[in-house]
């Protein structure tokens, strides 16, 4: 017991970091190494440290010595060692590497001043090089006499340190110390004192009108019709037909699809899976009009099978239903087919941290392979809130990092079949248009389930799928390729039924070219009125019906069959999604001293401009607030996000743990130039993937976004207006949110000081405004 080793972050031990120090001049020899190491005004952080589990709270370890550390050799002035672990304590300094040899002993002082020292047994100590000289020996100690013996290990270590780092670890050393002004806030408040006046003069002064501060999206989220943002037919596209999931994890492989050549069919099975087209053909209506060729229905208008070139060289056929005659690629055999499309891996994986890559990997460790897909099937009449529920899904999951995409089969009709259908076209005694839809559902699902043999992981079916003849079929075309979870919404209110149908009038491109309202609004009545005849709830398999959940009050959900991690979240989701129309701010804080600085992380408070965007936020939100009674105010629980809310009176402030800014773990209170300096490895990662990365002892965007899912779901559940103070990654990860931005662009997202987004969610989708405050 005793012994300990030497080390230092240059890899020199105690001999160089000692020759170093004896080769004064720089000149070439045994020192050469460490004189080079020291180059540029490099220190050395020597550690000393004591252990032993047996000893006393009532006895603490010191330090006493000569003139470099003390001074002089009197007990009463020796330095005392700080408690590390409880076994542990530690006295940590900074010398030059050329210094003076220290001698010095440790000694065990009591905390009873009237009780004598207890100096250790042995020669002086000789500290040289920022090493102890010969083998590290242990410190004893007599107590009571020669009755006892207490023995320490000594461990000792000196680290080669930079002037920068050492300037960076005084810096945040004298920032952790200095008073935070926002300690006496509680968590929840309302009208608390701010710590500066709410207006000085014009300067924090608005205009009457707020619109005077609107400045331009950068990238506006989308303003049209719903079902037009769903996946593009690929079944349907004359040439260059093929998936490219856009997600990050997506980059995978196409599937391949069954291939007819005339009688003899040649049919490629991916990774195992069924064929998923054996049995569409059973379920057209009117046999005499359809031609099925290995189970696949192809009418006449849709036309033959063509080879298509496929992406990035990939080999293999591709499906068009448009013209042509089905050809092989060159060199390849209808024999050879089977094996040569089997190719690729399944990705299944999400691209996220924490809890949801935990749950992903569970699930393909122990649930079947048919459940690693899951296909959310909507069901439910027209103008009850289908594709807007299934965009909303969507958005929530592909945020979550799960590859997701969404298929209305209303965009597949439109698409063969044209825009401009009759109601008669939707009436259940006509075989012809039932075959027509039975036909594009069936399409959609081929779609969606390659699309999941190249990647994808969630697909949200959009259609009525208002009959179990319907829904048995698309059931059985997911048998060995993907779990099916119906999802029926059930809408009882004649209001909102109405707001939904004029809504449909004015928007959907089944009515483009009708001008004239009622006619239109008539002919989709009577289209109700068709499905209404036929409608027949879910009662089969798993399922969740959300029934008046609209206003998010008063409604039921019900579930039958639900399990796993996946389907409990979107369980969770629905509960607490509504239609209430209500704004979201989103803003960062005000200017910080470490954003004039140009520093990571910190808890700084504001600078001068800081403070003044703080007094003109209040003003804004005291303005454009001014009729809500309910709104609340949200911050993390830094500094700098607290004193920005504290000029606003009138509304709760609510700190959350969530909304603090991303980790930056050891690289706290750095700039980037220094990081790039000092940490050129860490520096570099980070460069090529923004991401994924994760500060060393600190956090990944992924992880940001993980943590702010319970961020995410209250202001899904909140029916009033949230103003978000918060930070740059937590509000890029939000924004990519509501803005249903892919996960690889999160990082860069544009999210300027002193700017004001505001999203607006309600029946029409999410719409943003941004106003710009101050420069």
């Amino acid at each position: 017991m005793g012994t300990s080793g030497s080390k230092s972050i240059d890899g020199l031990g105690a001999e160089a970091a000692g020759g170093g120090a004896a080769g004064g001049g720089g000149e070439a020899g045994e020192g050469g190494a460490a004189a080079e190491a020291w180059h540029g005004g490099a220190q050395l952080y020597v550690s000393l440290k004591m252990e032993n589990a047996r000893i006393s709270g009532d006895l603490v370890p010191h330090v006493f010595g000569s003139e470099p550390i003390i001074g002089s050799w009197d007990p009463a002035r020796a330095l005392a060692m700080e408690r590390e672990l409880a076994s542990m304590w530690q006295l940590s300094f900074v010398v030059p590497p050329d210094h003076e040899t220290l001698d010095f002993k440790f000694l065990l002082k009591p905390k009873d001043a009237a009780t004598p020292c207890i100096i250790e047994e042995g020669p002086t100590r000789l500290l040289t090089g920022g090493m102890l000289e010969g083998d590290v020996r242990g410190a004893l100690f007599k107590l009571n006499g020669d009755d006892e013996v207490l023995e320490f290990r000594v461990l000792n270590k000196a680290d080669i340190v930079s002037p920068l780092e050492l300037a960076a670890s005084w810096r945040v050393y004298k920032e952790n110390f200095q008073p935070s002004r926002v300690r006496g806030i509680p968590d929840v408040s309302i009208n608390v004192a701010p710590t500066h006046g709410t207006e000085e003069g014009s300067a924090a002064t608005l205009e009457l009108d707020l619109e005077h501060y609107v400045v331009p999206t950068p990238t506006a989220p989308p303003n049209e019709y719903a079902a037009n943002l769903a996946a593009t037919p690929a079944s349907l596209i004359q040439t260059g037909a093929s998936w490219k999931n856009d997600m990050l994890l997506s980059d995978g492989i196409q599937s391949p699809r069954s291939v007819s050549a005339g009688p003899s069919s040649v049919s490629a099975d991916f990774d195992g899976h069924s064929n998923h087209k054996k049995n569409i053909g059973a379920w057209a209506t009117d046999s005499s009009k359809k031609i099925q060729t290995s189970g696949l229905i192809e009418s006449k208008s849709v036309g033959t099978f063509t080879p298509l070139q496929k992406p990035h060289g990939q080999k293999g056929l591709l499906i068009d239903r448009g013209v042509g005659s089905p050809k092989l690629p060159k060199s390849t055999s209808a024999g050879s087919l089977a094996s040569g499309l089997s190719f690729g891996s399944e990705k299944t994986m999400p691209e996220a941290a924490g809890a949801v890559a935990a749950a992903a990997v569970a699930d393909r460790l122990h649930g079947s392979k048919e459940d690693r897909k899951l296909a959310i099937v909507l069901v439910g009449l027209p103008a009850r809130g289908k594709t807007f529920t299934a965009v909303k899904l969507t958005r929530y999951l592909r945020w979550l990092g799960h590859e997701t995409r969404h298929f209305n089969v209303g965009k597949y009709r439109r698409l063969k079949h044209g825009a401009n259908l009759a109601a008669d076209f939707f009436r259940d005694d006509n075989p012809e248009g039932i075959e027509a839809r039975n036909e594009v559902a069936a399409l959609a699902m081929e779609d969606m389930i390659d699309w999941m043999h190249g990647g994808g992981q969630v697909g949200i079916f959009d259609a009525t799928n208002s009959t179990r003849k319907r829904r048995c079929m698309l059931m059985e075309m997911a048998e060995g390729n993907c779990k099916i979870i119906f999802l029926e919404t059930i809408c009882n209110d004649p209001s909102i039924i109405e707001r939904n149908i004029r809504l449909k009038i004015q928007q959907s491109p089944d009515y483009a070219d009708q001008p004239d309202y009622e006619t239109g609004l008539q002919d989709f009545k009577e289209r109700l009125m068709n499905y209404e005849k036929v409608y027949e709830p879910v009662g089969e398999g798993s399922y969740i019906k959300m029934i008046d959940m609209v206003k998010g009050q008063d409604g039921q959900l019900q579930v039958n069959n639900i399990s796993g991690y996946l389907p409990g979240r979107i369980v969770f989701f629905l509960v607490n999604s509504h239609l209430t129309p209500r704004p979201i701010l989103l803003t960062r804080h005000g200017e910080s001293l470490h954003n004039v600085r140009g520093r990571v992380g910190g808890d700084t408070v504001l600078s001068e401009a800081g403070e003044l965007y703080a007094k003109k936020l209040a003003n804004f939100i005291k303005k454009r607030l001014k009729s809500e009674k309910t709104a609340t105010i949200w911050t993390s629980t830094l500094q700098r996000t607290i004193l920005t809310a504290s000029p606003i009176l009138g509304f709760p402030k609510i700190q959350w743990r969530a909304l603090d800014e991303i980790n930056s773990g050891v690289c706290d209170g750095m700039t980037y130039e220094e990081i790039k300096k000092t940490m050129p490895e860490e520096f570099e990662s980070r460069r090529k993937d923004k991401l994924r990365y994760r500060y060393p002892r600190g956090e990944s965007y992924l992880d940001v976004i993980q943590r702010l899912e319970p961020v995410i779901i209250e202001l899904e559940r909140q029916r009033a207006p949230v103003v978000v103070i918060s930070h740059q990654a937590v509000l890029r990860a939000l924004y990519a949110y509501f803005a249903d931005r892919p996960l690889r662009e999160v990082p860069d997202i544009e999210m300027p000081l002193h700017t004001i987004i505001e999203i607006q969610m309600g029946v029409t989708g999410v719409e943003e405004k941004r106003y710009k405050l101050m420069d």
